[in-house]
């Protein structure tokens, strides 16, 4: 697979256009709002409420079962398709939540949706969040997760890590821990606006300040001092962008290029690139964080580019 970077835009009709600059101004008040930048006891409950019920409003559940079942104390759940789906490989799933919210409600929403396009079933878990929990929780438990995956006899070529923004983080970290450990490295890894740099050193944190409408600086801020837990916020486990990537396996990246994080992913498939790792970096015009969420044309556009890089490399 070649490296490429495909900037996908502009829009090809009016009323797409006028529907999602609609949902972005929704978003914008909606965020706008809310007490994102708290990590006070009120406030992180109701992100964390809000985040399960956005998991399950967007879910196309439809033609998907979903089986929830706790692993040692962690919460999980399968999403299959309920036919014609190929069981000899599966997506690990992480969710994403600035490793201060979300859980397997949250998940509900990408995991169908990568199961819809990639016809494999998909874990996905609830780790344990910050700052209640610090690194290395979230990474332990998905530790726990991947080796449930290689006792039910799966190997590791036959899994994809996926995980949207600091789910992205979560898979990276996962990969680099396995390595460390002289495991073999999952098949590909799909991340979607993913969160490597927990230093906030990238040009757009500034330049799309004005443009994201759901992250703000105050927030990456927060989320990465209540995750690290008094670690330097550079270490490669916290900030993937910084770590040795040589032998990562082939990797799709998504972002938006109207989101604080766009820098995260465009430095991210520079350092790959210079690894000798396969990577595609694919920049939606006029999109946020984490679009594919949503109940838009390009967030479909989107998750169908994932279910054909994969056929390329199985």
């Amino acid at each position: 697979m070649e490296e490429e970077q495909k900037k996908i835009g502009p829009f090809k009709r009016p009323s797409e256009q006028k529907r999602t600059e609609a949902m972005m101004r929704a978003l914008k008040l909606i965020y706008s709002v809310a007490s994102k930048n708290s990590l006070n006891p009120a406030d992180l409950e109701r992100q964390r409420r809000g985040h399960e019920v956005l998991g399950k409003l967007f879910s196309p559940m439809i033609g998907m079962t979903w089986e929830p079942f706790e692993l040692g104390g962690v919460p999980a759940a399968w999403t299959r398709p309920s036919r014609g789906h190929d069981r000899r490989q599966a997506v690990l799933y992480c969710h994403g939540g600035g490793y201060t919210s979300g859980n397997v409600g949250f998940a509900r929403n990408l995991s169908a949706k990568l199961a819809q396009v990639t016809g494999y079933d998909v874990i996905s878990f609830g780790y344990r969040l910050a700052p209640e929990h610090p690194y290395p929780a979230a990474l332990e438990d998905a530790v726990q997760v991947w080796d449930h995956l290689m006792y039910q006899g799966y190997g590791a070529r036959d899994v994809v890590v996926a995980g949207d923004s600091a789910g992205g983080n979560l898979a990276l970290a996962l990969t680099l821990r396995l390595r460390s450990m002289g495991r073999k490295l999952p098949r590909a890894l799909v991340l979607l606006s993913p969160f490597t740099d927990m230093t906030a050193s990238g040009a757009s944190y500034a330049a799309r300040a004005e443009d994201d409408p759901i992250l703000s600086l105050d927030y990456i801020r927060a989320v990465s001092a209540a995750y690290a837990g008094g670690h330097a916020l550079g270490e490669p486990m916290l900030s993937p962008l910084f770590a040795n990537l040589n032998h990562f396996p082939p990797t799709l990246i998504q972002a938006g290029s109207h989101e604080i994080l766009l820098s995260d992913s465009v430095r991210l498939r520079d350092r790959m690139v210079a690894s000798g790792v396969p990577c595609r970096l694919e920049v939606y015009q006029n999109m946020w964080h984490v679009f594919q969420m949503y109940p838009i044309k390009r967030a479909s556009v989107a998750m169908e580019h994932v279910g054909k890089f994969l056929l390329e490399l199985f």
